[in-house]
């Protein structure tokens, strides 16, 4: 479960408001460029024209976007209920899935991909990334890069290593692998099931323009998040928020 260490990642947030298309993307590469120079770890959003969210994306929100995205998948007991849910308020995602699972669940990445979703890659079986020789992490990557390529037709552009656990060694397998990390900004801990009402508070009371909100449709019991994406969603396009897909 990638929040289950405690860990917040640092995910650059795109300043879209009063911009047009070019300038919003000559601003996000702008700031992609200095977070690599930190050595951060980052998500780069969609650019304008792959956008999309239930409020018209980016360009139709001043800039008032979040993502949500779903770890741990594809799962038959959640994800089709997640995806159900994402279709009833015209909402894309972006769903970090582990290619074991893939292997498993094979068409439940292909109708992810097929309803509009963003399919990226969470390792093959979840270790900590970190802790592995070159040639294992290597496997890790490519193994699940090939796997969703198969039921997608695209291979991933985007890492989310799992537990937020990346050190150098990480993000220069990634890098040559023609791979951002992704990281979050918005935890709201869905994988300790505190509850529906507390997973939608938390996600609420965090969320700010351009949040990354990890959330979970695999890797145990999932109901609690299944039951809070309603409330999550409705109440952020209240607001006035769209919502996009990372990596697209």
């Amino acid at each position: 479960m990638s929040g289950r260490t405690g860990r917040r990642g640092a995910a650059v947030r795109p300043t879209t408001a009063g911009r047009g298309p070019t300038s919003r993307l000559r601003a996000a590469i702008g700031a992609l460029t200095v977070a690599l120079a930190a050595g951060a770890a980052v998500a780069l959003p969609a650019a304008p024209a792959e956008a999309a969210g239930g409020n018209g994306g980016p360009g139709g929100n001043g800039g008032k976007v979040v993502y949500l995205t779903f770890d741990d998948g594809p799962s038959p007991a959640y994800t089709p209920k997640i995806l159900a849910t994402l279709a009833r308020y015209g909402v894309r995602a972006t769903f970090f899935e582990i290619g074991r699972n893939v292997a498993t669940h094979p068409a439940l990445t292909t109708q992810v991909a097929r309803e509009g979703h963003s399919v990226q890659n969470h390792s093959w079986s979840h270790p900590d990334l970190r802790k592995l020789s070159g040639p294992a992490l290597d496997a890790q990557l490519s193994d699940t890069d090939r796997i969703i390529r198969a039921r997608t037709g695209r291979t991933p552009s985007c890492l989310r290593p799992p537990y937020g656990a990346v050190n150098g060694a990480v993000r220069s397998r990634a890098a040559a692998l023609g791979k951002q990390v992704v990281l979050w900004s918005v935890d709201p801990a869905d994988w300790s099931r505190p509850g529906a009402a507390a997973i939608r508070s938390r996600v609420l009371n965090n969320v700010r323009p351009g949040s990354v909100i990890l959330l979970h449709d695999g890797g145990g019991d999932r109901s609690q998040t299944v039951a809070a994406l309603p409330g999550i969603i409705s109440a952020l396009k209240a607001r006035g928020y769209g919502f996009a897909t990372l990596c697209g």
